[in-house]
């Protein structure tokens, strides 16, 4: 059964059996057309937006959606080309199927621009014939990105010419068939690929708010000795098989790069423990790796980071978990009648205080025209006393994906503090590493040291 997906912007051209040539024909047929009626007949056409081509190779109809909607959100902010591969499609007998799907922006300030989704449907692997069918849809003075869904056949020769004509290969590690192998693979392009090539990882993405939280430790000028003194490291990640260290290494080579750490030696035990010791200026800094069971989160997401040491007489430790187990807070008994009471513990009343002081901060700087909207009297008659905001009514659900920092100086009370995470979103993890052109010395160098790392697992 032939299986045909839409995507959810007009589709404006379809072909089956067809050849590149006629791709390319209907494509600037409709690039035509739109300059066209968007110059009307008093003027002459615009030249054609576009900032960057998109290529998306999916294994599945999944992702082949995923693609899909990722690539409308991206060209909603920017003028783009986006091509879909679709391998292995279930298309019995044909070589090449089409789809051609525009939609077109509006902005207020500039003119209109239109977003273009090519999606191709293949018989067979998409390396085995990528470059003949990106090279003829590249636009000329843009960069082109290669966002492989899935796993890239990291040792093909078909896959490494492609590479050529592109500018970066995005990929997602945490959904690596055969981790382990695959993520070396990935790390081994750091070698063979051009100068031009920009390497990009969703999952290095994803691990931004752990970085973040651990360097703000040191942002502090007091605590930069800490950095030196640094003695023991432990993480946290779900899974036991060693395909699922992949984020724990990433995160422990961003560490290690970064401080000039060397590795030594690594050994792996029962249970997803594995022990790895570096050496910084004569002292030794000891990783612990441990398999933890947490239901809410995905085999090989991080559960906790920690890390302890001393500086000058000065004792520290520093951990980061997200979603912790925390203890209740009983909240007060005029709540608990208007409200239920799942879910209420101090990382999450916490964080309600914050968007609590935020509403309190509007409201009171629309105080005079919210009450001339609701009385009718004109601005400061009438005007009644400063409304009570209870900070438990900012209590959302969402507040249980959390990051946790504690933080323990010398003999000084714990500090804590807590951040939200944002939903996961492909498109928006896909956008903020596309902002870099995937050229990022800190993750080349951290996904250098990771696969060193994984290397001895």
């Amino acid at each position: 059964m032939n299986t045909e997906v839409k995507p959810q912007a007009a589709t404006a051209w379809h072909g089956e059996d067809v050849t590149m040539q006629e791709v390319l024909d209907a494509l600037s047929e409709i690039r035509g057309k739109f300059a066209r009626e968007e110059a009307g007949d008093d003027e002459h056409a615009r030249p054609r937006s576009c900032v960057m081509t998109l290529v998306a190779v999916a294994p599945n109809e999944g992702d082949e959606r995923l693609a899909q909607r990722s690539a409308e959100i991206i060209g909603a902010r920017h003028p783009a080309q986006a091509v879909v591969i679709r391998e292995a499609a279930p298309v019995k007998g044909h070589h090449l199927d089409a789809w051609i799907s525009t939609e077109v922006q509006r902005p207020e300030t500039a003119c209109a621009m239109e977003c273009e989704i090519i999606t191709l449907h293949v018989r067979g692997a998409a390396a085995e014939h990528l470059g003949a069918l990106v090279d003829p849809l590249l636009v000329s003075g843009v960069p082109t990105y290669l966002w492989w869904l899935g796993t890239p056949p990291f040792r093909k020769h078909e896959l490494l010419e492609a590479l050529r004509v592109c500018d970066g290969l995005v990929v997602d590690s945490a959904r690596f068939d055969e981790p382990h192998h695959s993520f070396r693979g990935f790390a081994r392009l750091l070698k063979v690929a051009h100068h031009r090539l920009g390497l990009g990882d969703l999952q290095w993405a994803r691990l931004g708010p752990w970085r973040e939280a651990l360097a703000q430790f040191f942002t502090p000028h007091d605590r930069r000795p800490f950095l030196r003194g640094i003695s023991e490291v432990g993480v946290d990640y779900a899974g036991e098989g060693r395909g699922n260290r992949i984020a724990a290494a990433l995160i422990t080579g961003w560490m290690a790069s970064a401080l000039g750490w060397q590795l030594k030696r690594a050994a792996a035990g029962t249970g997803g423990v594995v022990v790895a010791h570096y050496e910084a200026d004569g002292r030794s800094i000891e990783v612990a790796f441990r398999s933890v069971q947490r239901e809410h989160l995905a085999a090989g997401e991080l559960s906790a980071v920690r890390m302890g040491g001393s500086s000058q007489g000065t004792t520290f430790r520093l951990s980061v978990q997200h979603d912790p187990e925390r203890s209740r807070a009983t909240p007060e008994p005029a709540y608990r009648t208007l409200h239920p009471t799942g879910g209420e513990d101090d990382a999450g009343l916490e964080l309600a205080e914050r968007r609590a002081e935020w509403h309190r901060d509007v409201l009171h700087e629309n105080l005079d025209s919210l009450h001339h909207t609701a009385t009718g009297d004109p601005p400061g008659e009438s005007t009644p006393r400063s409304p009570m905001v209870f900070t438990y009514e900012r209590r959302r659900p969402d507040s249980a994906r959390v990051l946790l920092t504690v933080i323990e100086v010398g003999d000084a009370a714990p500090l804590r503090h807590v951040q939200q995470l944002d939903p996961e979103d492909e498109a928006a993890l896909l956008l903020d590493l596309l902002s870099t052109g995937t050229h990022d010395e800190v993750f080349n160098r951290s996904l250098a040291a990771a696969a060193e790392l994984v290397d001895k697992f």
